[in-house]
């Protein structure tokens, strides 16, 4: 059984998700980070409200745990709208989507995550539903077979999606806004780390809001982990304050270095530059060498080593930079250099 990564922003068991529902933003000006959309957001839901209209289905896409889910809910409170939340692999039949929308009232907000998930049966079956508010539902089968029609009250639908090339074009052009959103500034995290502290009553001080700030990866919810492990590690080892020395030694026992790699990005990195001569790697003869996952690579580790400028992906496959080299203290020749660049 492998080992769970504790900077792995898709995974979050039953007891962090009930905390991070206390750590969510209540509204949009409690919202930290991705001020371009929170601005373009603010302008939008003032007009939906001037005309006492729902807001347009919104789509919201970038990695895990920046904070659409957080950010669906903050909208929600600011319409004063009935949230209801689902995701793509839990809407199997077309009637439990059905049910849903017909408990819908008028400027209800739905909220689907991992919508690229859905089927294509279920995707053609929303497009009416979001462009008419409407939806035909066929009852018996064969000769007995007959439409009925069900007419919804206007609602809004807002997708999360970490994978948006993954949507088909019909079910994108349904959506009339479009939210883009990228990995977080340390500054910005170390406000996430210190407001987060506050809320579950951690004495922690600036430069170590930093440092976990730092290594999280760009991610809001690997800070809010990452703060808790480092909490737990200055009540058992320290006084229970968390300052820069128990955070640093809290970090790197949990093998999380400096720019926030863990041991499967160093494997990763390793593989390309030991076993692969430094590329250019194929993903699926790198996942063969790791015994991991392609689409795990692919959502997980490589985002980030790609925002970082530790990997290059080519036409030929993935290559380790001129960064990863030195990140690993392994020396890079003028030859390798010139082989690849």
């Amino acid at each position: 059984m492998k080992e769970e990564r504790i900077v792995d922003p898709l995974r979050e068991n039953e007891e962090e998700q009930i905390i991070n529902l206390s750590l969510r933003p209540k509204d949009l000006n409690e919202f930290i980070g991705q001020e371009n959309v929170i601005s373009s957001l603010k302008i939008s839901i003032e007009a939906a409200k001037r005309r006492s209209e729902p807001l347009e289905h919104l789509l919201l896409s970038g990695p895990p745990g920046l904070g659409k889910t957080s950010l669906a809910y903050c909208i929600a409170h600011q319409m004063k709208a009935k949230f209801t939340a689902t995701s793509g692999p839990a809407i199997e039949r077309a009637g439990d989507l059905v049910g849903i929308l017909t408990n819908l009232e008028k400027g209800d907000i739905l909220f689907i995550d991992e919508i690229h998930r859905l089927s294509r049966v279920i995707e053609e079956f929303l497009y009416p539903a979001m462009e008419n508010f409407q939806i035909d539902f066929i009852i018996d089968k064969g000769p007995y077979a007959k439409s009925v029609k069900f007419n919804l009250k206007p609602f809004t639908l807002i997708g999360a999606t970490t994978r948006k090339g993954l949507l088909s074009a019909p079910l994108r052009g349904r959506f009339g806004l479009f939210f883009d959103f990228d990995f977080y500034q340390p500054a910005e995290l170390a406000e996430v780390v210190t407001r987060s502290a506050n809320l579950l009553d951690i004495e922690i001080d600036q430069k170590s809001s930093l440092e976990i700030a730092g290594r999280s990866r760009g991610s809001p919810r690997l800070s809010n982990r990452l703060l808790k492990r480092v909490r737990d590690y200055a009540q058992v080892v320290g006084s229970g304050r968390i300052d820069l020395e128990i955070t640093k030694e809290s970090l790197q026992n949990l093998g999380v270095d400096q720019q926030g790699l863990d041991d499967m990005d160093r494997r990763y990195l390793l593989t390309i530059i030991k076993s692969h001569n430094g590329g250019p790697a194929g993903i699926e003869a790198i996942a063969a060498s790791l015994s991991e996952d392609k689409l795990n690579l692919e959502d997980v580790i490589e985002p980030f080593l790609l925002k970082e400028g530790f990997i290059m992906r080519t036409s030929r496959g993935r290559v380790a930079t001129k960064n990863a080299y030195q990140h690993l203290n392994i020396p890079y020749s003028k030859e390798t250099q010139e082989k690849f660049f």
